[in-house]
């Protein structure tokens, strides 16, 4: 019966999500166009808190667990273990007051709608991951630009979804250029439990009735320590809070 009710469900799912989609991509192009960075941003959180509520049709839960302030005027540094695409717009709407941008993989940059529109004019970088001199030189760019304009840089250090949640290997180059050339930054560690379910299946039919959690652990100045002990802690406290 359950199996059932994900179909329809899914079904239900896709069909406002190609249409926002769509909806979302034209409005980005009317923001950017007519209020450039403000306009763009206006239409880009108003989507990713869409795409957050529309998981509600599914029956799942989306939690945001936060004992610590996150500091406010500095860079962040967002980084997270990473389970499913359903992880990223509720990660973008909790965080849409800091400016989040990501780093993502260079083939989103294209026919993706409002994805990759967004990824190209809303300030995050596309990297090749063929290409590690291109990817740790526009790594560098986009940590200037976070130091400067004070947003926040979010930052999947396990390079590719786990399709089972438990987290891959870390890698710590991304975060290492990010600290090194944003050094007001700070570090916030987060922890996504179950968003993985949602694609236990695949993509069709989707995971329902799950309860998401996204736990935001303590800030980390990126300068307080050295790079080695900030990696560990960082990778030790966001896999000891996966269950």
């Amino acid at each position: 019966m359950k199996k059932t009710v994900s179909y329809i469900l899914s079904i239900i799912f896709y069909f406002f999500y190609g249409i926002l989609l769509l909806v979302f991509h034209a409005m980005q192009w009317i923001g950017f166009t007519f209020g450039k960075y403000k306009g763009h941003k206006i239409a880009v959180d108003i989507m990713n808190c869409s795409f957050t509520y529309l998981l509600l049709l599914l029956g799942n839960r989306i939690k945001f667990i936060n004992k610590f302030e996150i500091p406010k005027n500095v860079p962040l540094i967002i980084v997270s273990n990473h389970q499913s695409m359903h992880d990223i717009s509720p990660m973008s709407c909790y965080l849409k007051n800091y400016h989040p941008k990501f780093i993502s993989k260079i083939e989103l940059g294209k026919g993706f709608p409002s994805i990759s529109y967004n990824l190209r004019h809303g300030g995050s970088v596309l990297i090749d991951r063929k290409d590690p001199r291109q990817s740790l030189s526009a790594i560098k760019e986009f940590a200037q630009y976070i130091e400067k304009n004070k947003y926040a840089a979010v930052i999947y250090p396990e390079g590719t979804r786990s399709k089972d949640g438990v987290p891959k290997r870390f890698s710590e180059n991304g975060l290492k250029m990010l600290t090194k050339f944003a050094p007001s930054a700070y570090v916030i560690p987060v922890t996504i439990n179950n968003c993985w379910k949602v694609n236990k299946h695949g993509m069709f039919p989707l995971g329902i009735g799950i309860n998401v959690t996204f736990e935001f652990h303590e800030a980390i100045k990126a300068d307080s320590m050295e790079f080695e002990k900030l990696f560990e802690k960082v990778e030790t406290t966001i896999k000891n809070s996966v269950v």
